[in-house]
């Protein structure tokens, strides 16, 4: 059977969680994910774990937060007036917003909390501040 090395195109079943066990994705009853080794499509710590692996071949590793998502920063939390906002939009918390910033990509930020006069959004990634551990298996390597 073919390891996994750099160039390959690997596609991966994997169940990913929190150190208390919950579940945050799994590819269990989806289709596996795909990717080609080296290519940074993934997390650098799922890459370098798969590599090597065989079809069948199943392994489970624990990456913490700072090589996952990063740490929670708290520069990222940040209150807007609602008057920002246009008055036709309906916010709720827990929404994603995209947020234009100057000269760069538009960015994905939650809405966390909503006054009066205030909406809290937060930007940084839902993940960030989490060590994660991914179940993985390998389910081709092409």
């Amino acid at each position: 059977m073919a390891q996994a090395k750099t160039g390959n195109h690997v596609r991966v079943n994997f169940t990913g969680k929190l150190d208390d066990g919950t579940v945050f994705a799994s590819t269990m009853n989806d289709d596996p994910i795909e990717f080609t080794l080296g290519e940074n499509e993934v997390l650098p710590a799922i890459e370098d774990a798969v590599e090597g692996m065989e079809p069948g071949e199943t392994k489970s590793v624990r990456i913490a937060a700072e090589d996952a998502f990063g740490t929670r920063r708290e520069d990222l939390v940040q209150e807007i007036p609602k008057a920002s906002l246009p008055d036709d939009m309906d916010i709720e918390v827990g929404q994603q917003l995209w947020v234009d910033e100057l000269d760069e990509e538009p960015i994905a930020v939650s809405v966390v909390d909503i006054s009066d006069a205030t909406v809290t959004i937060d930007a940084n990634h839902p993940l960030a501040g989490e060590d994660l551990i991914f179940d993985l298996e390998v389910v081709d390597v092409a």
